[in-house]
């Protein structure tokens, strides 16, 4: 199982999906980034990803509507363990 540093040490041209390097982004402190990246694409794995970044945002209305679309729930725990679970979830060595 992949920790955060490892993920965060890899390059970002070797992340095979939107999502991974949407999430690599983030955990670079590059919302904006992460953001334009899971903008677009209409999957559900997409939405999720982009529904944890206006959860960190602090757009809570904006994040229900992508975590519906996800076919999630907003969850009820920190921003970081919601980011590692994510990267967790989509990353396969």
């Amino acid at each position: 199982m992949i920790d955060s540093q490892d993920f965060l040490n890899k390059d970002v041209s070797e992340l095979a999906s939107v999502e991974l390097r949407a999430l690599w982004w983030d955990g670079h402190e590059e919302w904006h980034r992460a953001h334009d990246l899971v903008d677009g694409p209409p999957s559900q794995s997409a939405a999720w990803v982009h529904a944890y970044l206006h959860r960190k945002e602090g757009d809570i209305w904006n994040a229900d509507y992508w975590y519906r679309r996800a076919g999630k729930k907003r969850p009820n725990c920190s921003l970081y363990s919601e980011w590692l679970d994510l990267v967790r979830h989509f990353y396969s060595d």
